[in-house]
C-alpha cells in the first residue's frame, strides 16, 4: 500500500505547543483526505523539516499545511528538491511551488490576459511608497502584502491621512494594491480545482469591521454555485498556468471589480486550505488525483 506524507509544521501539527488557533483546518483537510484514501494508501501527517531519510520512505509528499514555509522559502524549496531527488513524488511538484512562492507570478498571469488588480511592486516599501500609491491608483485606501506570504500575516491596510503611515516599514519585497470594497460587500470567491477540474466553490466573508477573510480573523465561508461567467473566469485562469499538466490541486481566489468582472487575487498552488466542508466529494477527488500522480 502506498505511503503518503501530509507535510505540515509545528504551527499545525496536533499536540504542538505552538499550534495556531486556526489549525483546525489541518484536521479537517487531513480527515477528508484520509477518508478519500481509505483502503488505498496510508496517510501520515509529519513536519516538513523531519529528517530527509524519514521523509524519503514515503512514496508521495502532499503539501498539506506547511504554513511556516513563508519564513524559510529557500529552505523549503531545497527540501522539496531533495525529496524529488530521492524519488518521492511531490504534489504539487517543486517546479510549480517555485513559480508560485513569490507573488510576482501575478505579473505573468496578467501578461497572459488574466483580469488583475492594479499593483505596485516595491522591494522594501516605505511611507513614501504608500503615499505615492494613493495618487498612483487615485484611491484613498490601499493594502500592502508580502510577496512571499500567506494567510494575510504581515499584511497592512492604510487610508489616506492615517497617522501610522509615517513610522511604517516593511523590510521585504511587497505588493501594494488599491483596497477593493467588494471584499467587504460580497467577499472573496474561491474556486477549488482538483486535477484541473472544478471541484467546488465558496464565498469567504470577513467579520464585521474587518476585511481579512481568513478564519484566523473571524472570517466565514458559505458554499457557492457559481454563475457561469464566474466559473468561466476561474477556469480561464487555470488555463493560463504555465505548466504542461494542471496541478493536482489549486485554489483560484478572485474578487469582483467595479465593472462586475472577477479579478485574480491569488492562484494558490502550494499549501492552500481547500475547504473540504464545502465540497462533499472533495476527499475522494483529491485522493484520486494524488494516487494518479503515483501512477
Amino acid at each position: 500500500m502506498p505511503k503518503i506524507a501530509f507535510l505540515a509544521c509545528p504551527d499545525t501539527l496536533p499536540g504542538s505547543p505552538t499550534r495556531r488557533p486556526d489549525a483546525f483546518e489541518h484536521d479537517l483537510l487531513l480527515g477528508a483526505l484520509r477518508d478519500g484514501l481509505a483502503g488505498r494508501a496510508e496517510l501520515t501527517d509529519i513536519d516538513w523539516r523531519a529528517p530527509l531519510d524519514v521523509l524519503a520512505k514515503f512514496d508521495l509528499a502532499y503539501l498539506g499545511t506547511p504554513w511556516d514555509y513563508t519564513e524559510a522559502k529557500d529552505e523549503f524549496l531545497s527540501r522539496l528538491d531533495a525529496l524529488e531527488a530521492a524519488g518521492v513524488v511531490v504534489a504539487n511538484p517543486a517546479e510549480v511551488i517555485r513559480w508560485n512562492a513569490d507573488k510576482l507570478y501575478l505579473k505573468e498571469l496578467a501578461a497572459r490576459g488574466a483580469p488583475s488588480i492594479p499593483t505596485l511592486w516595491p522591494e522594501a516599501p516605505t511611507p513614501a511608497d504608500i503615499q505615492a500609491a494613493f495618487d498612483h491608483f487615485g484611491c484613498d485606501r490601499v493594502v500592502v502584502k508580502r510577496r512571499v506570504g500567506a494567510g494575510a500575516i504581515g499584511q497592512d491596510s492604510f487610508r489616506r491621512g492615517d497617522a501610522g503611515i509615517d513610522t511604517w516599514r516593511m523590510d521585504q519585497p511587497a505588493m501594494i494594491q488599491p483596497f477593493l470594497p467588494a471584499i467587504q460587500r460580497e467577499g472573496e470567491l474561491s474556486f477549488i480545482f482538483i486535477g484541473g477540474a472544478l471541484s467546488h466553490a465558496l464565498i469567504k466573508r470577513a467579520a464585521a469591521g474587518d476585511y481579512r477573510i481568513q478564519s484566523l480573523y473571524g472570517g466565514s465561508e458559505v458554499p457557492l454555485d457559481p454563475a457561469p461567467a464566474d466559473r468561466a473566469a476561474a477556469e480561464a485562469v487555470m488555463a493560463m498556468l504555465p505548466f504542461a499538466q494542471p496541478p493536482s490541486y489549486a485554489r483560484i481566489d478572485m474578487v469582483r471589480l467595479d465593472d462586475g468582472e472577477l479579478a485574480v487575487i491569488e492562484a494558490e498552488l502550494i499549501e492552500p486550505y481547500l475547504y473540504p466542508e464545502q465540497g462533499p466529494e472533495f476527499g475522494k477527488r483529491l485522493a484520486d488525483a494524488l494516487l494518479e500522480r503515483l501512477g
